[in-house]
C-alpha cells in the first residue's frame, strides 16, 4: 500500500461522480468536503452559485471551488496548518434519486421561472435606504427597524453600496451608480442638505471597467476612497484632491479579482477583508485577507488564504463597525437565497498573522419599514446610517 497521503472530495457527503451536478440541479448549494486519506475531513467549502438557473454553469461554480478548496488543503498540509480536530462531517443533505430526475422535476422550472421573471423585470436593481438616528443602529439590535427614507432613482439606473462620510458638518453618501444601458457602474455621490434632505447625485469617479463599493476613509491627514474594481483585475487606491468631486489614483494595492475590500486597523496594523475570484467561480464565497504596515503597502497575503469558502459569510457587505458592547463586528453577505439575499453580522473574535476567526453571521431582521427586506450593504456614519436593498422593477419597454 502507497504512503503517499491523497485528499479525496465528497459533495453533500457523497463521493459519486454526479454527485455536485444532481445538487445543484435539484437547487441546493452543495458543501464540499476535503477527505485526507479517506477517513479524515480536513476541509470544508461551501460554495456560491451565481446563476442558479443554469445547472452546468451552476456545477462551473461548484467545481473551480473544489479546486480552489484542493489547492488550499494541501497548502496547509505542506505548511503543516491541517487542523488538529477532524472537521464536522456533512452526513446526508443529498436527495435520493439522479441527475435526471433532479434536472426535469427543479432545474427546468426554475430555469422557466427565471425567463419569465427576466422577460418581465430587470435582472437586478438596487435601492438604497438612509436615516438620521440618535438612537442604536442595526449593528447593536440587529434589526432594521423603522424610519427609513428612500433614495429617490431615475429607473434607468440604480444606486447600491452606500457609504456615508461626513466633511465640514455636511453629510454625503457615496454610492455605485449603475446604468442599465451600459451594463458599467461609476461612483456617484450624494450631497445631503441640514435637514438631512438628499441632494441631486453626481459623478465623481469613472474608469473603463466597473467601479462599485466606495470605502470613502480619512487618514493620515487625506480623504481616500476604496472603490471594488474586480473588473479590472486590481485594487487601486484614490486620494480627494478635491472633495468630493475629484479623485487622483495614488498606488495600486493589491492585483487580482479582488470584491468588496473593506479596511480596518488592528493592533497597529491595518487589514483588508475580500473576496478572490481566483479565475473561476463566483465572485462572493472565497474571503482573502492582507495586511500592510501603512495604507501605502506593501500589502501582504494573510498564509491562511484563502481564510474560508463559504457563500454565507465570505463577502463583506459595509465597514467594520464596533457595538456598545466593544466587539468588532463585519457586515457580511449571505448568498444562500442568491446574491443579495441577505445580510449578517460576524464578530471578529481573533485576528493577527497566524489566524483569523469570524463567528457564524447573525442574519440581520428586514422587518421594518424599508419595503426591500433583501439587503447587501449596511454602513453608518454618526447620525447617518444606511442599506440597500434588491427591488423589483419592471422593465420599460423595449429597454434592458
Amino acid at each position: 500500500m502507497s504512503n503517499v497521503p491523497t485528499i479525496g472530495l465528497r459533495f453533500d457527503g457523497s463521493s459519486a461522480d454526479l454527485s455536485a451536478a444532481i445538487a445543484v440541479a435539484a437547487g441546493r448549494l452543495p458543501v464540499i468536503e476535503a477527505v485526507l486519506d479517506r477517513k479524515t475531513v480536513v476541509g470544508q467549502a461551501r460554495p456560491m452559485v451565481d446563476k442558479r438557473e443554469s445547472t452546468a454553469l451552476g456545477t462551473e461554480d461548484v467545481f473551480a471551488r473544489a479546486i480552489t478548496l484542493v489547492q488550499s488543503v494541501t497548502r496547509a498540509f505542506a505548511a503543516d496548518r491541517l487542523p488538529r480536530e477532524a472537521v464536522a462531517e456533512i452526513h446526508g443533505r443529498g436527495e435520493r434519486g439522479g441527475f435526471t430526475s433532479a434536472y426535469l422535476g427543479a432545474a427546468l422550472p426554475r430555469l422557466g421561472r427565471e425567463a419569465l421573471r427576466r422577460a418581465r423585470f430587470r435582472h437586478a436593481h438596487w435601492r438604497v435606504g438612509y436615516r438620521f438616528t440618535d438612537a442604536l443602529g442595526v449593528a447593536d439590535t440587529g434589526k432594521l427597524g423603522t424610519g427609513w427614507s428612500v433614495l429617490p432613482d431615475p429607473g434607468d439606473h440604480f444606486y447600491a453600496d452606500p457609504f456615508p462620510f461626513w466633511w465640514q458638518g455636511q453629510p454625503f453618501v457615496f454610492v455605485e451608480d449603475y446604468p442599465h444601458a451600459t451594463g458599467k457602474a461609476v461612483i456617484s455621490v450624494v450631497p445631503f442638505d441640514a435637514d438631512g434632505v438628499p441632494g441631486e447625485p453626481r459623478v465623481v469617479l469613472e474608469e473603463a471597467h466597473h467601479l462599485s463599493y466606495p470605502q470613502v476613509f480619512e487618514r493620515d491627514g487625506a480623504i481616500w476612497m476604496l472603490p471594488e474594481a474586480s473588473a479590472g483585475g486590481k485594487l487601486t487606491l484614490y486620494r480627494a484632491s478635491g472633495f468630493p468631486d475629484s479623485w487622483l489614483a495614488e498606488t495600486v494595492l493589491v492585483e487580482g479579482e479582488i470584491s468588496d475590500a473593506t479596511l480596518f486597523e488592528h493592533e497597529g496594523m491595518l487589514w483588508l477583508f475580500a473576496t478572490d475570484r481566483d479565475g473561476h467561480g463566483s465572485t462572493s464565497d472565497t474571503l482573502v485577507i492582507f495586511s500592510a504596515p501603512a495604507l501605502a503597502g506593501p500589502w501582504r497575503p494573510h498564509p491562511a488564504n484563502p481564510i474560508l469558502i463559504d457563500h454565507r459569510m465570505a463577502r463583506p457587505g459595509g465597514a467594520f463597525v464596533r457595538n456598545r458592547d466593544g466587539r468588532v463586528l463585519l457586515p457580511v453577505q449571505d448568498g444562500t437565497l442568491g446574491y443579495g439575499g441577505g445580510l449578517g453580522l460576524s464578530k471578529l473574535l481573533e485576528l493577527n498573522q497566524q489566524t483569523v476567526r469570524l463567528s457564524p453571521p447573525r442574519p440581520i431582521d428586514a422587518a421594518g419599514d424599508f419595503p426591500y427586506p433583501k439587503i447587501h450593504t449596511l454602513n453608518r456614519a454618526g447620525r447617518l446610517e444606511v442599506i440597500d436593498g434588491i427591488a423589483a422593477v419592471r422593465k420599460r419597454s423595449g429597454k434592458q
